[in-house]
């Protein structure tokens, strides 16, 4: 399977401002978290709410948590996020998959609805 990118547009929840990012995403069911790049939580003015040790492919590191609304193929949510010094794009992870209500379809590569459980 290759690589799963979608357009997402995100926002501050809590702010006045209704500025809103619109760019591309990588989902990464590896990731937890969704994470974006320190640039985007600046020009959103998300504020760090705690910092999270994350393990990634090439060391531990120590990030801001916050949150922010998003929406992908047309499904809004608010989610919580990590705000990364280093990546310069934006990971959707399975905890915002799992909000929206999607999933990855391998066959297609491409995002799929799946059921929410409450069991």
């Amino acid at each position: 399977m290759g690589h799963v990118t979608v357009r997402v547009k995100l926002g501050n929840p809590v702010s006045k401002s209704k500025e809103k990012v619109v760019d591309k995403a990588l989902v990464d069911t590896g990731s937890t978290f969704t994470v974006v790049p320190r640039s985007i939580a600046t020009k959103l003015g998300l504020r760090s709410l705690g910092k999270r040790r994350v393990e990634t492919a090439n060391r531990s590191q120590l990030l801001d948590q916050s949150f922010a609304s998003i929406e992908v193929d047309g499904r809004n949510t608010v989610t919580p996020l990590l705000i990364s010094g280093t990546l310069d794009k934006i990971l959707i992870g399975v905890i915002t998959l799992e909000a929206l209500g999607l999933m990855v379809d391998p066959t297609k590569g491409t995002l799929k609805e799946t059921e929410t459980l409450l069991l």
